[in-house]
């Protein structure tokens, strides 16, 4: 008799986890869950672009004539913080890319913001200015410096990417 217990027992339980699967196969299929669609929200950076421009002693950059398919997704500037300047997106495919500005010393500031990339012997000329490429395991970066800052265009998207982001650059 004992044994016929154990029996009914175990059926029981396979018999729960059948209906168990059952009900959480049915909630998977009719809870909509977009995978293609990012939780990212666009930023409007305007306001934090006029106050940057206003209170940096170097000329703000921000892109202008971007396809849609670029995401504003942070902005900030902090004048106490060697005046910088970050304005963070997502590119079409999206992968992240960001512009940032600091009268920090150069080196110090371009290590710290590309998580240590490396300057390579590889410059580019974007817009009638030369840029230095850095290759890092986090970021790879276009970087310039002029008029008392470093400009630092950065990401995990392609420099091919970095580069249309850096093309796109205006100061006023």
């Amino acid at each position: 008799m004992a044994g016929r217990q154990g029996n009914q027992t175990v059926k029981n339980m396979l018999w729960s986890l059948v209906v168990i699967a059952l009900v959480a196969g049915v909630i998977y299929l009719f809870i909509p869950h977009d995978e293609s669609k990012t939780p990212v929200e666009r930023k409007d950076y305007r306001v934090e672009l006029l106050t940057a421009r206003r209170g940096a002693p170097y000329p703000v950059a921000a892109p202008e004539g971007l396809s849609k398919g670029w995401k504003a997704t942070s902005v900030r500037y902090r004048g106490e913080e060697h005046n910088s300047w970050h304005l963070g997106f997502l590119d079409p495919d999206g992968e992240y890319v960001a512009i940032k500005q600091s009268t920090e010393k150069p080196a110090k500031f371009v290590e710290a913001v590309t998580k240590e990339a490396k300057r390579t012997k590889a410059t580019e000329e974007i817009g009638g200015q030369e840029w230095q490429r850095y290759e890092g395991e986090a970021y790879d970066a276009l970087v310039r410096t002029e008029k008392g800052a470093t400009t630092v265009v950065l990401g995990t998207a392609s420099f091919g990417q970095l580069t249309k982001m850096a093309e796109s650059l205006k100061t006023s």
